[in-house]
C-alpha cells in the first residue's frame, strides 16, 4: 500500500498535469490499477475499520473451542457451554494460561445469535437452615453411540448453598418420592420444610382459593418423614428462585460435556460425587466454604425415621386369554399363572411386583418397570465430515468419548497425516456400516494385521461369513470298522490285480 504523500501526488498528476493514467503508472513505476485507484480516487476520508482481532495466547485453542460448540448444538439449549465452563476445561485439560475475559469475548463473538435476556429483579430473601427446595431438571448422558434423557431431581438448601442430586426415568410420583427418599438416606436427616412447584407427582388439583390436593401417597411419605410441605404459587417459580438457579448450574457444571454413564446407578454416584466435590468452594455471599456451613446446617435437620418409607401404588389388573399381562405400553408373558386371572400390581419406581389377585397375595413374579428412552442419535457421518475438514478437532473432540475405543484408538494418532487418511476411511465406511460393527471390526484385527489395509476386508468378512458344511454323515459303512484301514487284498484277488 502506498504512502498518503504518494497517493495525493499520483492525484496531483492526473488533476493538475494532464497525465494519463499509464504514464502515471511508468513514472511513479507501480501499477496501473494502483495508478487508475488513486487516480480516480474521489472519497479521501480516513476510513475507520475495526482491526481484526489476534489472539496470541488464545490462538491454538481456537479450534478447540469451535470444536466444543459446533457439538453443543445436538444437545439441549439448557445443556449447552457456558463461557467459564469453557475457560475451565482449557485450564484444567489443556493448560490454558490466558485469562478468562478473553475466552468470554471469543465465546460471544462466535455466538451471534446468543440474545440476553433481560432478567426480572426480586428481593433476597434470607432462608433459615434447615429449608430445602426441590425440582426436576432435564438432562442427556453419554451412553454407546447415542445420548439419552434423564431427569435429574434436585435439591438445594438456600442457607448453605448445597445441593443433591438424584437421576430417575420419569417425574412420575414413584421416581419423584423414591428421589428424595434417596436423598434423604444421603444427607442423613429431612429438611424440616421443603419448597415445591405444583408437579403433577405430588398436586392433584388447586382450588380457586388456593388450596392444594395432594395425592395419598405424598401426603404419607411427608408424614413419615415428619417435613411441612410448601407449594409455590402457580406460574411462579421466582419463589424457590435458589433450586431454579441450582437446576441449571449443576446441568451446566456437572453434566457438560454430557457424562459417560452406561447404567443409572453409573449417573447416580457420579452425581452424588459432583455434588461433594462443589461443596468444596466459597459460598457466593457468605465468603465461607460450602461445606462448612452445610456442617452449621445440617444439625438442624429432622432425625430419619426408624423405619423406611417403601414407595410404591397398588393397582389391580387381569390377564388376557394367552396369559399375558398388559402394563401401560409394554406386554409381559407370565407363564406361570392362568389365563384371565386376576392379580394385583405394585407398581415401584423402577419394577413391578406381581401378586397374586386371590386376597393371599402370593408372589408371582417381578417385571422391569418399562420406560420409553428417549434418545439422541449421533450422527457419525456428519461429525466425521468435520474431522475431515479439520483434522485435529477429533483429538480433542467431546462426541470422540461416544465413539468405540477401538475406532477412537485408531483416528487419535499424532501423526497427521496418518489421521487425516484414517478419518477419512472411517468416513466412507460410515455409509455403508454402523459405527459399532467398525468398532468390532478393529477389536478383531487389533495385534495381528494392519487395520489401515485390512479393515473393509474385515467388515466384508463380518457381514459375509464363511460357509464350512459338516462332514457328509454317511450310514452304509459298519460302525465297528469307522476309523480303521480296509484290507483289499480279497478284492485284488477277486479282479486279478497282483499288487508287487
Amino acid at each position: 500500500m502506498l504512502k498518503v504523500p504518494q497517493q495525493q501526488y499520483i492525484k496531483f498528476l492526473y488533476e493538475n498535469e494532464d497525465y494519463s493514467i499509464s504514464e502515471i503508472a511508468r513514472a511513479m513505476g507501480v501499477n496501473w490499477r494502483t495508478a487508475k485507484k488513486y487516480a480516480t480516487k474521489d472519497d479521501w476520508n480516513e476510513p475507520v475499520c475495526r482491526r481484526k482481532r489476534r489472539y496470541p495466547v488464545l490462538g491454538p485453542y481456537l479450534d478447540i473451542i469451535d470444536t466444543w460448540l459446533t457439538e453443543e448444538q445436538a444437545l439441549p439449549r439448557k445443556q449447552r457451554y457456558t463461557a467459564k465452563r469453557i475457560f475451565d476445561r482449557l485450564r484444567d485439560e489443556y493448560r490454558f494460561e490466558g485469562g478468562r475475559r478473553t475466552v468470554e469475548e471469543y465465546v460471544a463473538k462466535r455466538r451471534k445469535e446468543l440474545k440476553l435476556e433481560r432478567a426480572e429483579s426480586y428481593e433476597r430473601l434470607e432462608h433459615p437452615g434447615g429449608e430445602a427446595q426441590v425440582d426436576f431438571g432435564t438432562a442427556y448422558v453419554g451412553q454407546p453411540g447415542q445420548l439419552v434423557e434423564r431427569k435429574v431431581l434436585i435439591m438445594s438448601f438456600p442457607f448453605s448453598n448445597a445441593a443433591f442430586a438424584f437421576p430417575v426415568r420419569k417425574e412420575n410420583t414413584e421416581c419423584f418420592l423414591e428421589a428424595m427418599k434417596r436423598i434423604f438416606e444421603r444427607m442423613g436427616g429431612v429438611p424440616r420444610k421443603i419448597w415445591f412447584d405444583n408437579l403433577s407427582a405430588a398436586v392433584v388439583s388447586i382450588s380457586r382459593d388456593g388450596k392444594r390436593s395432594c395425592t395419598d401417597q405424598f401426603l404419607r411419605f411427608a408424614t413419615h418423614y415428619r417435613f411441612d410441605p410448601e407449594f409455590c404459587n402457580p406460574y411462579s417459580g421466582h419463589e424457590k428462585g435458589h433450586v431454579e438457579n441450582k437446576v441449571g448450574y449443576s446441568r451446566r457444571n456437572w453434566l457438560v460435556p454430557p457424562p459417560i454413564c452406561e447404567t443409572d446407578a453409573d449417573l447416580e454416584t457420579y452425581l452424588a460425587q459432583a455434588a461433594e466435590a462443589d461443596m468444596d468452594r466459597p459460598h457466593y455471599a457468605k465468603k465461607e466454604r460450602i461445606v462448612d456451613l452445610w456442617e452449621q446446617e445440617r444439625k438442624k435437620l429432622l432425625a430419619m425415621p426408624t423405619v423406611a418409607f417403601e414407595v410404591f401404588r397398588l393397582e389391580p389388573a387381569r390377564l388376557n386369554k394367552y396369559r399375558e399381562l398388559r402394563f401401560e405400553t409394554t406386554t409381559y408373558p407370565l407363564p406361570q399363572c392362568r389365563a384371565l386371572d386376576p392379580v394385583l400390581l405394585k407398581v415401584k419406581w423402577d419394577e413391578i411386583e406381581v401378586l397374586s389377585g386371590d386376597g393371599e397375595y402370593r408372589h408371582l413374579g417381578t417385571l422391569p418397570r418399562p420406560y420409553t428412552e428417549k434418545a439422541i442419535p449421533i450422527e457419525w457421518t456428519d461429525v466425521f465430515e468435520g474431522y475431515l475438514r479439520k483434522p485435529r478437532t477429533v483429538m480433542y473432540s467431546d462426541l470422540a468419548r461416544f465413539m468405540p475405543a477401538s475406532v477412537r484408538r485408531f483416528v487419535q494418532v499424532e501423526d497427521i497425516d496418518l489421521r487425516k487418511s484414517r478419518v477419512a476411511l472411517i468416513r466412507r465406511l460410515l455409509d455403508t456400516h454402523q459405527m459399532s460393527d467398525i468398532g468390532a471390526a478393529l477389536d478383531t484385527l487389533a495385534g495381528h494385521f494392519d487395520p489401515d489395509t485390512v479393515l473393509e476386508h474385515a467388515l466384508y468378512a463380518m457381514k459375509h461369513p464363511e460357509f464350512h458344511p459338516k462332514p457328509f454323515a454317511e450310514a452304509h459303512t459298519p460302525m465297528e470298522i469307522h476309523g480303521h484301514t480296509p484290507d483289499l487284498r480279497q478284492y485284488d484277488a477277486i479282479l486279478g490285480v497282483s499288487r508287487a
